[in-house]
């Protein structure tokens, strides 16, 4: 008969003693049910990439009901755990309506990862700086062309000279992109997640904003919904604050002129058709008339657009963190009607979408759990968390820019684009058919 040998009983005997007091220490915050081992058990997606991420183990499954201030319960576990290389994730067992709580023990705690160089991010930084530079020049240089269009011609043979005229809309953007991307960052800082700097993405000439906007590499996991909450809303209410009064002095030194045919146009979610009221004393497009958005108008209304799209509440967008750490796991049952609403909009309203349908169709069901699933938001959070899926709905612009006259969405393009191909065949065939 084989013995174990001297390394394996060692080894038996100090998983033993682990598991042992890592089972006393659950004890301490649980009234245990049952247990199940690793193999019986199927994670999610998100808790598969968890430990994927930190190259950790499962080790064990715990059931049963935790003490009634969850969230004390997981900082005294996570305290205890801390000395065996171990950590947990408060889960739901079944239904929340059931009352039955999982606790997972994992072995290999996340190491603090290294440092990310900072030049790319300051490279980036320069690059949208000039890139949002160009877009301005072209807003004030349409303005400009309103009163005269030889001086419009002239600037715009000559960018480089005229970069500065730019200032204005650069100014007033980053004004209200960097305060998003700081509350982000803040908050990592403040919880001491490992994160990336900011990487601001310049578009130059391939967007009408001047840049794609900006992300920021997390590197470590969340603890519990409290945190998701702060680090989802941070960033889109800090860049609101600012947005809102850049719309509003915007919108008060723009002109209103005939609209022509044609033309594009921005469009309207409730909070800036009301800023445009509050302005003009009408509601504009009114069929004849529209305002001529200068450099801190169309900034304005680049920000409460950006909003809205961080806004949209799925997946790993800001709005799925906020909506995520507000119900929890019945988040999930959104993706599906959230999905059909951007496809009727790509569809029907306006072809910007679908890209956007596309993206989410394919990452849309993955939010962002943190290791305490179970605690929900205190009310303060609970409370901020419904007013920032409010403001989404108030800032949220259906057809983000049209043409008058012509048809919306995908299939109105593809419409509009079948008759232009039928119209160019007939003038190329048409030579050759006549008898």
């Amino acid at each position: 008969m084989t013995q174990p040998s001297t390394i394996d009983q060692a080894d038996y005997a100090g998983r033993s003693f682990w598991e042992d007091r890592a089972r006393q220490s659950v004890e301490r915050v649980m009234t245990i049910e049952g247990q199940q081992s690793a193999e019986e058990t199927t994670l999610s997606k998100e808790d598969q990439a968890l430990l994927a991420r930190g190259g950790s183990r499962m080790v064990a499954v715990y059931i049963g009901k935790l003490q009634n201030d969850t969230g004390a319960a997981y900082e005294q576990l996570d305290k205890e755990l801390r000395r065996f290389n171990l950590f947990a994730m408060f889960r739901w067992h079944g239904a929340p309506s059931d009352g039955k709580h999982q606790i997972i023990l994992a072995r290999g705690r996340a190491r603090k990862p290294k440092a990310l160089p900072r030049w790319p991010a300051a490279f980036l930084f320069f690059l949208t700086i000039l890139s949002v530079l160009y877009t301005g020049l072209i807003v004030s240089t349409g303005v400009i062309s309103l009163t005269d269009e030889a001086l419009a011609e002239t600037i715009m043979a000559q960018p480089i000279l005229n970069l500065w005229r730019g200032l204005p809309y650069a100014f007033a953007i980053l004004a209200i992109l960097v305060p998003h991307e700081l509350g982000h960052w803040l908050t990592t800082r403040r919880y001491g997640i490992p994160a990336s700097l900011p990487y601001f993405l310049p578009s130059f000439m391939l967007s009408p904003f001047g840049t794609f906007g900006a992300a920021i590499l997390l590197r470590g996991t969340l603890r519990n919904r409290r945190m998701l909450f702060d680090l989802g809303a941070s960033g889109p209410l800090a860049g609101l604050i600012f947005a809102i009064p850049i719309l509003i002095i915007g919108l008060a030194t723009s002109p209103v002129i005939p609209l022509e045919p044609g033309g594009l146009l921005e469009g309207n979610s409730l909070l800036y058709a009301g800023a445009k009221v509050l302005a003009f004393g009408r509601f504009l497009p009114d069929g004849q008339h529209d305002v001529m958005l200068n450099s801190f108008a169309w900034a304005g209304w680049t920000g409460l657009f950006v909003t809205a799209l961080n806004l949209i509440p799925l997946g790993q967008l800001d709005g799925g963190h906020v909506l995520y750490s507000l119900i929890g796991q019945r988040a999930r049952k959104l993706f599906l009607p959230i999905l059909l609403i951007m496809t009727f909009l790509a569809l029907f309203v306006s072809a910007a979408w679908v890209a956007f349908a596309i993206m989410l169709f394919l990452v849309g069901r993955y939010y962002a759990v943190p290791l305490d699933d179970v605690t929900p938001l205190d009310p303060f959070r609970r409370n901020l968390a419904i007013f920032t899926l409010v403001v989404f709905v108030l800032v949220f612009i259906p057809n983000p820019i049209y043409s008058l006259n012509e048809p919306s969405g995908l299939l109105g393009f593809l419409m509009t684009s079948s008759m232009m191909i039928v119209s160019l065949q007939r003038a190329v065939f048409s030579p050759f058919l006549r008898t």
